[in-house]
C-alpha cells in the first residue's frame, strides 16, 4: 500500500527494522520480529510497542524508504502485510521511477519527484472509497489493520477508530476501538496476549456511559450476557454518540424495517461515515425539537441573535435552516422558540451594507430581524433560494424599496385572502367530508350564557387572543415560557383544535399535503380489508357516553379518518387504541385536521406505538420505571419490582390517559402533550404516583394498588369545563366519589410541572434510545424462548444446544443483511408474523449454515446436493426454510436411527428433492430468494395475534391488504394436526438415474473417512448385489424381452464407471416427471428399486451401519461453526 510520504529522521531507530535490499535511491525493511528470525523477547517487545502506538507496522511489516544519497533524512512511501505486495511495490519502482531520477540535477527535485508520484498513485487509489473521510491517508492505515486483525467481509465499512483501553476483569488491556457499519471491534496486543473482540451491534442489549470508583468515565456494552467496559478515550461524549447511532441504525435495519424506511439517508451500509452520522444525528434532533416532517433535513446553523419585540431585547440563540422551514431556538434560557415556514416568507431584506443582519417579512405584517450573523450573505440567498425569491443588484442599495414592495404584498393578501389560500396549497375540501369540528355540532357555546364556568372561559380566550397579539398567531407565533404556562391552566375549548394543529406541526403537514386527505377517503371507499373489519368492530366503543358518536355524524367520520389512515399507513393499519385517540381529535379539530394529527401522533411524537409489538410503548415504560428510580425513592424501597407500573402505565401511554380519566380531564393532558410531547405523559404519571404514594406504600397486592389508582382516577374532576353534564363522561366509581377527595386536573398538571419540570426532552430521548436496545433484545429474546419450546417437543437436541442453533440460524440470516441495501432475508423479515416464521433462510444463507454444521462433510455451500436438502426439508414450497425445518433435518442427521437417516437420503433422490435438472431456470429462483411458485409469491402472513404460538399455518393475507379465509386456515391446521407419520412403504421406488445419483452420494459422504476403502467395497458390493437382483427379477417377470435383459448389464458398470466422470450438478434429464411422461416407451425399460431393498441390502454390510450410527460431537459441531461463520461470508 503506497503512504503518503512521511519523514524518518532516523533510519534504524532502535533497530526495529532489518534491511532486506537497498539502492541509490529507495530502501525495503523488515520489521525485526516477523518473517524469518521473527518472534523471541525482541518480537514481543516490537509487537507491544506496534500496538500500543496504533503503528502501521502491526499489520504491514514491511515497508520501503525513499532517500538521496546525500541526506540524512528518510521518507516512507509505501508498506506491505506481505514480502510478495512489498516486492511488487519495489519492482514498480525499480521499472518506473529509477531510470527517470537520473535525469534530475539535484536531491530536492528528485524528492519532490517521487513524493509527488507516490500522491499521484494514492489519489488515483482513494478516488472512489475514501473521499468522505476527513483524513484519508491515516484512515487507509487504519482500514488496512481492521481488515487484517478481524478478518470480516471485504465489504464492511469501517466508520472511525478510537484509542482506549478494554478492561478484563479488573486488568485493562490498552488497544482500538474500530466502529463499522455491523461490528464492534476491539484489538490489543501486549507483550504476546493478543485480545480480539467482535460483538455485531444487533447482539447488544444495553449502551451507557457509566462510573464508578475504578473508572472515572467509561463505555458499558452488554452484549450475549457479558459485560464489556471501555474508557481512556478521548473523547468519550463523541465516541458513546457514534455508538449509540450505528447500535440504533442495526435495530432499525435489521429489526424495525418501517423506522428504516423512512431514513433513506442511511439506506445504503457501504456508503455510511462518521460525518454523515454526526449529520444524521444533528438533523434527528432537529427535526424532534422543532416538531418537523421526517423528510426535512438541517442545512445550515447559523449562530445569531434575534429581536424579540415583546420583550424589547435581543435573545442569543441558533438559526436552523432546513429544505423548508426556517427555524430559530434561543440558547440564553428564555425557552424560546419560532418556526417560520418558508412557504410564509414574502421577502428577505438586509437593513442596512454595515451591519451582518437580515430581516425575514412574513405574511400577517411580521418580521423577523437577525443581527449578528456571521454568514448573512449565505444565509439570506439560502433562503432566498429555498422561497424562489431573486435577488436583484437593487436589494442592498434601495432597501425602501424593498420594504415598499413587502408592504404591497401584505396589503395585497389582506385584501384578497383567497390568493393567501391558494399559496399556500389549500384546496376545497370533499363535500363528503366533515368540515367542522364534532363539539361545535354538538355543544355550540352559548354566548349569553354567563355562568362562572363560561365567564372564566371567556377569560382564558382573553388571554390568549393578548398572547396572539404579542407573539403572534399561527405557524410563525414565538414559543415562549408563558405559552407553557396557558397551556397548563388549559386551553380554551374554541382553540383547542388550533392550537392542536400548531403545536404538533400537523398544520404544516396538511398545508403541503392538499386534497391529499380527500384522495385516500376516496380510495379506500368501500374497501375491505383487514383493518376495516377491525375498525368496524370497534366504531361503537370509541367515548360511546359522549353525543357525538352516538349519532352517524361522529361515526362516519371517525370510520373515515381511521381508513384511510390504514390506507395511507398500511403497516400500522389500525391498532386498538387508535379509535380512542381519533374520537377526542374529532371533537375539536375539523376531519382533515384530525386525520393530520394523527399521522403526526402515530408517525413523529409517539414513534412505534401504533404496532402489534407496540415498541414505543414498551420504551416508554423503561423510561418511565428510570424516572421513577431516580425521582420516587420512597416507592422504589418498598416495591422493588416495578414491572407492576409498566403494566399499569401501557394504558396511559397509548391512550394519553383518555382511557382512565374524564373526557373533559383527559383534553387537558392531550393539551399539554401536544405541546411537550412524551416528556409532559411521563411527568404527570410521577405526579399521579406521587400522589398516592402513602397509599402504594401501604398496600399489600398488586390488586389493592390498582384499586386505589383507579379510585383516584375517578376522582380527578375538572371545575373549570363549560361542557354540560351531558357531554361530561360519566365516572365509573361515581358512587365511591364521596369516599375519595376530588382533585383538579389543572391542580395536578400544574403540580407535574412543578416537581418534574427538571426533566429534559433531550434526556427523555437519549433514555429512549438507551432502553430500546434491552426492548428489542428481549422481545427478540422471547420469540427464541418460544421457539425453542416448540421445536424443542420434536427433536432431541437439548435447550442449550438448540439455543446455539437458533443464535447460528439467526446470525445466517443477518449475514445476507449486512452488505447489501435491499436484502431479500429482510424483505422476509417480519415481526408480526407468528414466531417460527420471523426468521426464515432462502436457499444461498441455508447452503452456508447446512455446510457448517451438517455431521459427513458431503455437500457444500453450493452444490447440488445442498439444493436437494433445501427443496426436500422446504415443505411449502416458498423458497423458505424456517428453524423448525431446519433443526428437523439436522436432527436426523445427528441423532436419527440407521433407518431414518438412509431413508432421508433415499427422498434426497425423489421429487420435489430431486428434479434431475442442473443449477438453472427455476432453481436459480430459488437462490435468489423467489419462490418456485409465481402464484403464491404474493401471498403475505397472519400476524402473531392471529395465530397459535407453533407458527403451523404459514401462509396468510397481509395485515390490512386482503380478507381473511379462516375456513381454508382451518383446513390446513387440521391436516397438519392428522397428519400420519410417513412409513418407509408410502416411499416411492427410485429409477435408474436417481440410484446413479444416490450411489455417487454414498461415496461423497464416505470421502475422507479413515475405513474409506472400506465403506467403497461396501458399496460396490451393494450396488451390483441390487442389481442382480433386479436382473434376475425381470428374467423372471419377463424372458420374452430382449431390451429389459441387456439394459441391467450395462447399468451394473454405470455406477463404478460414472463415479469419477459425472459430476454431482450432471444428470440424466428423463428422471423429471416431464421427460418421463413424454417417453413412456423408455421407463418400461428402466430397472428401479425399493428403499425396503436398499435398507436390507445395506444392513447387511456392517461397516455401512457403523458409519450411520457413529455418534457426533454435537457440542464441538456448534463451537466451530460459530468460529467459522463470519469467516466463511468473508471468504466468498
Amino acid at each position: 500500500m503506497w503512504l503518503k510520504p512521511e519523514e524518518i529522521l532516523l533510519k534504524n531507530a532502535f533497530k526495529l527494522w532489518v534491511t532486506e535490499k537497498d539502492n541509490e535511491y529507495f530502501v525495503l525493511q523488515r520489521r525485526r520480529g516477523c518473517g524469518e528470525g521473527g518472534g523471541g523477547l525482541a518480537g514481543l517487545l516490537v509487537g507491544t510497542l506496534d500496538t500500543v502506538l496504533d503503528s502501521t507496522s502491526k499489520v504491514a511489516p514491511y515497508r520501503i524508504l525513499h532517500h538521496t544519497p546525500d541526506s540524512q533524512v528518510y521518507w516512507s512511501i509505501a508498506c506491505g502485510v506481505t514480502k510478495e505486495e512489498i516486492v511488487q511495490h519495489w519492482d514498480w519502482l525499480q521499472q518506473n521511477i529509477m531510470r527517470t531520477l537520473s535525469v534530475f540535477d539535484s536531491s530536492e527535485d528528485i524528492t519532490s519527484f517521487v513524493q509527488g508520484k507516490i500522491r499521484g498513485l494514492i489519489a488515483e487509489e482513494g478516488k472512489t472509497s475514501l473521499v468522505l473521510e476527513d483524513d484519508p491517508e491515516k484512515f487507509r492505515e487504519a482500514f488496512l489493520r481492521f481488515e487484517k486483525w478481524f478478518e470480516l467481509s471485504p465489504e464492511e465499512k469501517l466508520v472511525t477508530y478510537y484509542s482506549c483501553s478494554y478492561w478484563r476483569g479488573k486488568v485493562p488491556c490498552q488497544g482500538w476501538l474500530y466502529l463499522s457499519t455491523n461490528f464492534l471491534c476491539f484489538y490489543s496486543y501486549l507483550l504476546g496476549s493478543e485480545v480480539k473482540l467482535v460483538i455485531s451491534w444487533d447482539e447488544i442489549w444495553r449502551l451507557e456511559k457509566t462510573s464508578n470508583v475504578i473508572l472515572t468515565e467509561s463505555i458499558h456494552v452488554l452484549a450475549n450476557g457479558e459485560d464489556h467496559y471501555f474508557s481512556m478515550l478521548l473523547h468519550l461524549s463523541e465516541t458513546f454518540l457514534i455508538m449509540e447511532q450505528l447500535a440504533d441504525y442495526s435495530i432499525k435495519r435489521l429489526f424495525d424495517k418501517e423506522a428504516f424506511e423512512k431514513e433513506p439517508a442511511l439506506s445504503d451500509p457501504l456508503q455510511i461515515t462518521k460525518r454523515g452520522l454526526e449529520a444524521h444525528g444533528k438533523s434527528e434532533q432537529f427535526r424532534t425539537f422543532f416538531r418537523l416532517p421526517q423528510e426535512e433535513n438541517l442545512l445550515q446553523m447559523h449562530e445569531s441573535f434575534l429581536w424579540v419585540p415583546f420583550s424589547h431585547f435581543n435573545t442569543l440563540g441558533k438559526i436552523c435552516l432546513s429544505e423548508n422551514y426556517l427555524c430559530f431556538a434561543s440558547q440564553d434560557g428564555s425557552q424560546c422558540h419560532v418556526i417560520i415556514p418558508m412557504r410564509e416568507v414574502i421577502n428577505v431584506e438586509k437593513p442596512d451594507a454595515g451591519s451582518r443582519a437580515l430581516t425575514v417579512c412574513v405574511r400577517g405584517k411580521r418580521a423577523l430581524r437577525f443581527s449578528e450573523v456571521r454568514d448573512y450573505q449565505q444565509l439570506a440567498n439560502a433562503i432566498r433560494s429555498r422561497c424562489g425569491i431573486s435577488a436583484s443588484p437593487q436589494h442592498s442599495v434601495s432597501p425602501e424599496a424593498i420594504r415598499g414592495e413587502c408592504q404591497s404584498l401584505i396589503n395585497h393578501f389582506e385584501d384578497n385572502p383567497e390568493d393567501v389560500t391558494l399559496m399556500v396549497g389549500q384546496k376545497d375540501s370533499s363535500k363528503a367530508v366533515s368540515t367542522e369540528a364534532l363539539m361545535t355540532v354538538f355543544h355550540p357555546q352559548d354566548v349569553e350564557n354567563l355562568d362562572p364556568k363560561m365567564l372564566k372561559e371567556k377569560m382564558k380566550e382573553q388571554s390568549w387572543n393578548i398572547h396572539f397579539s404579542e407573539y403572534g398567531r399561527g405557524t410563525s407565533m414565538f414559543f415562549t415560557r408563558k405559552t407553557r404556562d396557558l397551556i397548563v391552566r388549559g386551553v380554551p375549548e374554541a382553540l383547542r383544535g388550533e392550537l392542536w394543529m400548531l403545536f404538533s406541526g400537523a398544520v404544516n403537514d396538511m398545508a403541503t399535503h392538499p386534497g391529499y386527505y380527500t384522495e385516500l377517503v376516496e380510495q379506500s371507499l368501500g374497501t375491505s380489508t383487514l383493518a376495516t373489519d377491525e375498525i368496524e368492530r370497534d366504531l361503537h366503543r370509541s367515548l360511546p357516553e359522549h353525543p357525538a358518536f352516538q349519532s352517524d355524524t361522529g361515526i362516519s367520520a371517525l370510520r373515515r379518518v381511521l381508513t384511510a389512515y390504514a390506507s395511507r399507513n398500511p403497516k400500522i393499519g389500525y391498532c386498538q387504541a387508535m379509535n380512542i385517540l381519533t374520537s377526542v381529535l374529532l371533537l375539536y379539530a375539523k376531519e382533515e385536521e384530525a386525520f393530520w394529527l394523527l399521522v403526526a401522533v402515530c408517525e413523529r411524537m409517539l414513534p412505534d406505538y401504533f404496532n402489534r409489538r407496540i415498541i414505543g410503548a414498551l420504551v416508554d415504560q423503561a423510561v418511565f420505571e428510570d424516572l421513577i428510580r431516580e425521582n420516587l425513592p420512597q416507592l422504589v424501597e418498598h416495591m422493588t419490582d416495578l414491572s407492576f407500573f409498566s403494566s399499569v402505565s401501557l394504558s396511559w401511554f397509548l391512550t394519553l390517559f383518555i382511557s382512565v380519566l374524564p373526557i373533559e380531564s383527559a383534553v387537558n393532558v392531550v393539551d399539554c402533550f401536544f405541546y411537550d410531547g412524551i416528556k409532559s405523559i411521563l411527568q404527570l404519571g410521577l405526579a399521579v404516583l406521587d400522589y398516592n404514594m402513602e397509599a402504594l406504600i401501604s398496600c399489600h397486592d398488586d390488586a389493592e394498588a390498582v384499586t386505589i389508582l383507579n379510585k383516584f382516577f375517578d376522582s380527578v374532576t375538572n371545575k373549570d369545563s363549560p361542557l354540560p353534564p351531558t357531554v361530561q363522561q360519566a365516572s365509573v366509581g361515581s358512587n365511591d366519589k364521596a369516599s375519595h377527595v376530588s382533585v383538579d386536573i389543572s391542580e395536578l398538571i400544574r403540580e407535574a410541572y412543578e416537581k418534574y419540570g427538571h426533566i429534559r426532552s433531550e434526556e427523555v430521548e437519549s433514555s429512549r434510545k438507551r432502553n430500546k436496545l434491552y426492548v428489542i433484545q428481549t422481545l427478540e429474546d422471547t420469540t427464541k424462548q418460544n421457539v425453542i419450546r416448540v421445536v424443542s417437543q420434536e427433536v432431541q437436541f437439548n435447550v442449550s444446544q438448540l439455543d446455539e442453533l437458533y443464535n447460528l440460524f439467526k446470525r445466517q440470516h443477518f449475514l445476507s443483511c449486512y452488505w447489501t441495501m435491499k436484502s431479500p432475508a429482510l424483505l422476509h423479515h417480519d415481526p408480526s408474523l407468528a414466531y417460527l416464521e420471523q426468521y426464515q433462510l432462502g436457499f444461498q444463507q441455508f447452503g452456508g449454515l447446512f455446510s457448517l454444521l451438517e455431521p459427513w462433510a458431503f455437500c457444500s455451500s453450493k452444490s447440488t446436493l445442498s439444493l436437494w436438502v433445501f427443496r426436500l426439508i422446504d415443505e411449502n414450497q416458498d423458497g423458505l426454510i424456517n428453524f423448525k425445518e431446519f433443526c428437523s433435518a439436522l436432527d436426523t442427521l445427528y441423532s436419527g436411527s440407521f433407518t431414518n437417516k438412509l431413508k432421508l437420503l433415499f427422498k434426497l433422490h425423489l421429487p420435489p428433492a430431486f428434479t434431475g435438472s442442473p443449477l438453472h431456470s427455476k432453481e436459480e429462483r430459488i437462490q435468489h430468494f423467489i419462490p418456485l411458485a409465481e402464484d403464491s409469491s404474493h401471498l403475505s402472513r397472519l400476524t402473531a395475534f392471529d395465530l397459535p404460538e407453533d407458527g403451523v399455518i404459514r401462509k396468510s393475507p397481509e395485515r390490512g391488504r386482503g380478507k381473511v379465509d379462516l375456513q381454508a386456515y382451518l383446513k390446513q391446521w387440521q391436516n397438519e394436526i392428522l397428519k400420519k407419520e410417513e412409513t418407509i412403504k408410502d416411499l416411492p421406488r427410485i429409477n435408474q438415474s436417481q440410484f446413479i445419483h444416490f450411489s455417487k452420494t454414498l461415496y461423497n459422504i464416505f470421502h475422507g473417512d479413515p475405513e474409506e476403502e472400506s465403506l467403497y467395497r461396501a458399496v460396490a458390493h451393494v450396488t451390483s448385489l441390487l442389481l442382480r437382483m433386479e436382473e434376475v427379477g425381470r428374467r423372471l417377470q419377463g424372458p420374452s424381452s430382449p431390451p429389459a435383459t441387456q439394459n441391467p448389464a450395462k447399468a451394473a458398470a454405470e455406477p463404478s464407471a460414472e463415479d469419477a466422470s459425472v459430476s454431482p450438478d450432471s444428470s440424466d434429464t428423463s428422471s423429471s416427471p416431464n421427460s418421463q411422461d413424454a417417453a413412456p416407451d423408455r421407463s418400461e425399460t428402466e430397472w428401479s428399486f425399493s428403499f425396503e431393498q436398499l435398507l436390507a441390502s445395506l444392513l447387511n454390510e456392517p461397516v455401512i451401519v457403523s458409519f450411520f450410527e457413529r455418534p457426533v460431537d454435537i457440542q464441538t459441531k456448534l463451537g466451530q461453526a460459530r468460529a467459522a461463520q463470519l469467516k466463511s461470508k468473508a471468504n466468498k
